[in-house]
């Protein structure tokens, strides 16, 4: 029987990164960079007015007030993008849009709205300050500035910055594309109406989410009946378009279970009861070079074992450094017996702070696999497996699932 950590490595060690793709920024946001982004030039790239207004020396505005306004010559308008070379003489103004370069010799903008808005001769009846509404050369960034780092995420805002300095390209790690395949004659899609003895395929729409909020782009094939024929060829292929493969079900020894049968000529899988809880028999291997996790058909075992194993390797592949979950310590708030020797993972519903601390309170009885209970947690407590028995009071860490 393999040990929790001992499964986590053999299916970190067959899915590395993968191979760096230079895409276009619309195709980058949720990836990871795999490049640092240097700065080709300056952000802005010369003085810019901050508002509307009219740029001016603001000395010569000195003691404007709405009783003694200033008069200044309006003796030229420069709108945004509009990079003519433009000088302000003595006792003048120059009327500019907000983004507009600022003419040499102005030292601030004075806004519209403390002028009387002239379009030949202004008066300005607040005095501005040097700098003010001036967004100055490289103030945002500095040409030659790292301004993301090699494994940073990116999102709309970093795409911003990107576009701004010009990048239309960046280096990245495509996000893995996974297949779902729920197997079972039993299952039907939800939607459906229900014979009895049919189930509804919550696996596969759930493992779907799950690779998604991972980071990784999901495929969820219609479930397949326990025909080894049937398997064999979904699995063949989907080998086209997976970086990894995920089955849910098919692993009890009962009669129709069909994933080991139709694995054993088609690649490397091996198959071992993990001493976690709940889940039992789990498989990690490589169909014609591509990861497959082979996940239990039990909703509630499929999701812990996914969040405890293949997460971590979504991520690895997508380029992600930090793996793992956020966990926070917890005092729980009610005893139960854990099973010797395994690791048990157990819905929590976490609440506190972290100047109160936290408290988790189970949703579901523990050693039980109940939907409703998963559905209402938003962590994972996790008993060591050299803890038999949890005590009210006792502190445990748990994931949080909800980051």
């Amino acid at each position: 029987m393999r040990t929790v950590a001992e499964q986590l490595a053999a299916c970190l060690e067959i899915a590395q990164s993968a191979a760096p793709l230079d895409v276009l920024l619309p195709d980058a946001v949720g990836c990871v960079l795999a490049e640092d982004i240097v700065a080709e030039l300056d952000l802005p790239v010369v003085d810019l007015a901050g508002v509307d207004g009219y740029a001016v020396v603001a000395a010569e505005t000195r003691g404007a007030s709405t009783g003694s306004p200033v008069a200044l010559d309006v003796v030229d308008a420069v709108r945004a993008g509009d990079m003519r070379p433009t000088r302000l003489v003595p006792r003048a103004a120059v009327l500019i849009d907000s983004g507009a370069p600022l003419p040499q010799g102005a030292d601030a903008v004075v806004p519209w709205t403390h002028t009387d808005r002239g379009g030949s001769r202004v008066r300005i009846t607040v005095p501005a300050r040097a700098g003010e509404n001036v967004r100055r050369r490289a103030e945002d960034v500095e040409a030659g500035t790292t301004v993301m780092a090699q494994g940073s995420r990116v999102a709309a805002r970093q795409v911003a910055l990107l576009a701004g300095l010009g990048r239309h390209r960046v280096k990245v790690h495509p996000a893995p594309r996974v297949v779902v395949v729920s197997v079972g004659d039993e299952l039907i899609e939800p939607g459906n109406s229900r014979n009895p003895g049919d189930v509804y395929d919550a696996n596969g729409h759930a493992l779907a989410c799950a690779v998604a909020d991972a980071g990784g782009q999901a495929f969820r094939v219609a479930a397949v009946p326990d025909d080894l024929g049937a398997l064999a060829e979904t699995i063949e292929d989907q080998l086209v378009r997976a970086d990894v493969l995920i089955t849910t079900g098919g692993l009890s020894v009962g009669q129709g279970d069909t994933v080991k049968e139709v694995l054993a000529p088609l690649g490397s899988v091996r198959f071992d009861a993990v001493a976690m809880s709940p889940g039992r028999q789990l498989g990690v291997g490589t169909v014609e070079g591509t990861p497959i996790f082979c996940l239990p058909g039990d909703p509630v075992s499929a999701q812990i074992a996914f969040e405890t194993f293949v997460r971590p390797v979504l991520r690895q592949v997508a380029g992600w450094s930090n793996l793992h979950r956020v966990s926070l310590p917890a005092v729980i708030s009610t005893g139960w017996q854990s099973p010797a020797g395994k690791r048990e993972f157990v819905p929590v519903r976490l609440s506190g702070s972290p100047s109160r601390g936290y408290r988790a309170e189970p949703t579901t009885p523990p050693g039980s696999t109940r939907l409703l209970g998963l559905s209402e947690a938003n962590a994972i407590a996790v008993v060591p497996e050299d803890m038999g028995s949890v005590v009210t009071g006792d502190t445990l860490h748990c994931l949080l699932l909800d980051t």
